[in-house]
């Protein structure tokens, strides 16, 4: 879900825009008068994550093993594991 706020309320807000945006995985839209302005802000790790599933998407050989791997579960030709713990866990 994105907010949206305008650019002086966020600046008022900055901290509590940022706690919301790490804590609640929300992205806010900030607004100006000029949209040409606007911005798009959110936390670090889910900009890392979106760029991440960005490279996959641009990377035909990784797209190919997502798509048969996505294949392979919808035919149910999976086989079942179980976790193995290492010792000192």
């Amino acid at each position: 879900m994105v907010t949206a706020i305008a650019y002086s309320n966020f600046r008022k807000e900055l901290k509590s825009y940022m706690r919301k945006a790490n804590e609640d995985a929300d992205a806010i839209l900030v607004t100006n008068s000029d949209p040409k302005d606007n911005i798009v802000v959110m936390s670090a790790s889910d900009y890392d994550s979106l760029m991440e599933t960005l490279h996959i998407y641009e990377n035909p050989y990784l797209m190919d093993k997502v798509q048969r791997g996505l294949a392979q579960v919808k035919s149910r030709q999976t086989i079942r594991h179980d976790l193995i713990e290492q010792e000192g866990e």
